[in-house]
């Protein structure tokens, strides 16, 4: 449609997806407000965008739907400590979600992920550097590269992803142990060999670059109401309406953007969703960022760290249990355990963090339109890459609202896979 501009969007959420997303709309001039029980720019406010890694990783295109490791997980589930973990109380609110897991854990339906994952994070980079060059990311952002170490017991896995990352163009340099010592030296040598990406760039401050970004977003226009949001409908007239503390607000096009918690808009528009959530930790060991130059991520262990303002932080485990139960102190101590173990000169922790990573079966995340409503459009589901995809979902998402031609294959990544 020629001449065609948005009227108004309505943004639930305010991590990083709906922010980007936001940012992407009003600099096509259309009005946009953003919802959310929190401020962003508040302290307390800690969501994945705050707690996560802080890795912007554009060669991540392997996820965890893979028959190498489908054998391995009943075996990790068991386990009081390792990378994967399992709320029992969780178990029969997940038989959908394991369901179409299973389904889609095979060679075919991994490479499928692997293909389109490499399409949106061969351009996550650039959309980061073209909202950068409009904030002030001075020790914020740091370009060494991430490292990845392991040992040889799963050697046939590290073989498996480093072909597929091969076949499909990803960028990797191999590193010997001695290669990686030379280059973290205070790394204890537990491990057997790595692969640099030197590319890759961290986030010395998620919340601080988060912040930078609304900021931007408010100065070029766009309007945040804190608040907390009921209900997203659609009237006769076709217009979105968004229900948030007894007021009704009406929109033209609207975005759910809520990571973990996005289920509950899809529920409500009739969309049935297997959306849930992986529970992931992080601490913080103040004053000792110093200890490593960049990100080194331990793949037998399920665990990495990176150097932050905030000391080093350690994150890692992927727990399945849902938003309401209670923290785990064996996967906080089990974190600790792992950063001990390659960097024995570690002092006390602090700052214990859970968070929750929205997940789909397939490990694609959804972006587009809702399959009922061809004004509501989707961004979540990005699991532990919604960080590194932020800027270029946002992108895509602005530009399908704006009626912007593309020349991206966006199917794999609609709603409607799991009609």
């Amino acid at each position: 449609m020629e001449n065609y501009k948005c009227k108004s969007v309505g943004i639930i959420g305010s991590g990083i997806q709906g922010v980007c997303t936001g940012l992407h709309l009003i600099k096509k001039g259309i009005p946009v407000t953003i919802f959310d029980r929190h401020d962003p720019l508040s302290n307390e406010f800690k969501p994945a965008s705050y707690g996560n890694a802080g890795h912007f990783s554009p060669y991540a295109v392997l996820q965890f739907n893979r028959p190498d490791i489908l054998y391995d997980v009943p075996k990790m589930l068991f386990s009081s400590f390792g990378p994967l973990a399992l709320k029992w109380n969780y178990i029969p609110k997940m038989f959908n979600w394991f369901f179409y897991y299973l389904k889609n854990c095979n060679s075919k339906s991994m490479l499928h992920t692997a293909k389109y994952m490499n399409q949106i994070l061969d351009l996550s980079l650039d959309a980061y550097e073209e909202i950068f060059k409009e904030i002030d990311t001075s020790g914020l952002v740091e370009k060494k590269g991430i490292i990845y170490v392991w040992t040889n017991k799963n050697l046939k896995s590290r073989e498996l992803e480093i072909k597929v990352r091969n076949d499909l163009g990803v960028k990797q340099k191999l590193l010997s142990q001695k290669e990686i010592i030379q280059l973290e030296p205070n790394l204890q040598p537990v491990f057997d060999a790595g692969v640099i990406f030197d590319y890759a760039m961290h986030a010395r401050d998620p919340h601080g670059i988060l912040k930078e970004i609304f900021r931007l977003f408010i100065k070029r226009g766009g309007r945040f109401i804190q608040s907390n949001i009921q209900t997203l409908e659609q009237n006769s007239s076709e217009q979105t309406i968004i229900r948030a503390d007894n007021q009704e607000y009406k929109f033209e096009k609207t975005v759910v953007a809520s990571g973990a918690f996005s289920k509950k808009f899809t529920d409500q528009l009739g969309e049935k969703i297997p959306l849930d959530t992986e529970r992931g930790y992080h601490v913080h060991f103040k004053d000792q960022d110093n200890l490593i130059s960049r990100p080194v991520i331990f793949l037998d262990r399920g665990f990495g760290m990176t150097p932050m303002k905030q000391g080093l932080r350690a994150v890692g485990t992927v727990e399945l249990g849902g938003t309401e139960n209670p923290p785990s102190e064996k996967r906080i101590q089990y974190i600790i355990d792992c950063a001990k173990e390659l960097l024995p000169q570690l002092k006390n922790h602090q700052d214990e963090w859970l968070g929750f990573r929205p997940t789909l079966p397939d490990f694609l995340p959804i972006i587009g339109p809702s399959k009922n409503y061809k004004n509501v459009f989707y961004s979540f589901g990005h699991h532990h890459l919604g960080w590194t995809l932020g800027a270029i979902s946002g992108k895509i998402v602005s530009g399908m609202i704006a009626n912007e031609n593309t020349n991206m294959d966006l199917k794999p990544y609609s709603s409607i896979r799991f009609s």
